[in-house]
């Protein structure tokens, strides 16, 4: 099989640590965006998890090009922000938007991009590899631990009690929990898969901006919450709930930017809006997705407790459904 280009990246299911840790790999979770890129004698090329292309984006990327000279190879990785060397999604969203950012932004906010897996390699497709040869290939390949690339280590799964103490780790720094991956398993693009596994430490998903109320106090005159909807499996646009948490001032200012363009008379949802909700709403087409953190659903599929974690764009609203995991 020839070199896989482009390439739909797979996806995990969410769940918790395996019972039979010996056949598992593990991986901190990184909390950033997905992109899949290629590196070989015609440049370098990113394309994000909905098959737009980021590279004019992210130009720390280009230095694969150096890393690479000899060699035509496919990677999978997340394109993370740190602050205070801990992930930060909110820092990231600084970059997440601007097709070329100015150097100025670049060295404010760098990024890395963090390498957990190999594709394809000088004309060979890897699909059908174990995770262990992937793995292995991908640190023969030298990338390093360190700067705009990184490939981290993982840990084997074989003292159970070291992968515990791994999650709790994470628990208390706040990252945002562990990939459960087993050794023995294949690469399958655009599949979500039950022997990669995602073992989370808070929950979160998509969902889409179907409206905001208006802010008090402080935030008068702008947005105070959001509104916030997902797809059933019949179509119709259902609420989710509205978040009121986890704004920054910057994020809050364009936030109203790219809403107020977007305003509608009516509701976008296929059924009823708590009264309280819908009685100041200003609504709006829902184009925009989010990223929100919840603790829970309520038995009526609200999400309890959220926490605004900032917009994406490499998700497409109608991908966003309630049954998301």
């Amino acid at each position: 099989m020839s070199l896989p280009w482009p390439v739909e990246p797979m996806t995990a299911v969410a769940g918790d640590l395996p019972d039979d840790s010996l056949k598992w790999a593990y991986e901190l979770k990184w909390d950033g965006v997905r992109a899949v890129a290629r590196a070989g004698p015609g440049g370098v090329r990113a394309l994000g998890r909905s098959g737009a292309d980021v590279t004019r984006r992210y130009p720390e990327l280009s230095s694969l090009a150096d890393l690479l000279p000899a060699y035509d190879a496919v990677l999978d990785g997340e394109i993370v922000a740190f602050r205070n060397g801990h992930p930060s999604f909110e820092r990231l969203q600084r970059r997440m938007h601007l097709e070329r950012p100015p150097a100025r932004l670049v060295r404010e906010v760098p990024v890395r991009y963090v390498v957990f897996d190999l594709l394809g390699l000088d004309g060979r497709s890897l699909f059908d590899q174990p995770y262990t040869v992937r793995r292995a290939l991908l640190d023969g390949l030298e990338l390093g631990a360190a700067g705009p690339v990184e490939v981290p280590p993982y840990l084997d799964g074989g003292d159970a009690a070291q992968v515990t103490d791994l999650l709790r780790f994470t628990r208390e720094q706040g990252l945002e929990g562990l990939l459960a991956k087993r050794l023995d398993s294949p690469y399958r693009p655009g599949r979500r898969v039950d022997f990669w596994r995602k073992v989370k430490n808070f929950l979160t998903r998509e969902a889409i901006v179907c409206g905001w109320q208006p802010g008090r106090g402080r935030r008068e005159g702008g947005v105070g919450s959001l509104l916030l909807g997902a797809y059933d499996d019949k179509g119709g646009l259902s609420f989710l709930g509205h978040v009121g948490t986890g704004f920054t001032d910057r994020g809050l200012d364009e936030l109203y930017r790219l809403l107020w363009p977007l305003r509608r008379p009516a509701s976008p949802f296929d059924e009823a809006v708590p009264p309280d909700v819908a009685r100041d709403a200003q609504w709006v087409e829902p184009r925009l997705v989010g990223d929100v953190a919840y603790s829970a659903l309520t038995r009526d599929g609200r999400l309890r407790f959220p926490s605004w974690r900032g917009l994406r764009d490499d998700k497409e609203p109608h991908e966003v459904t309630r049954e998301q995991p």
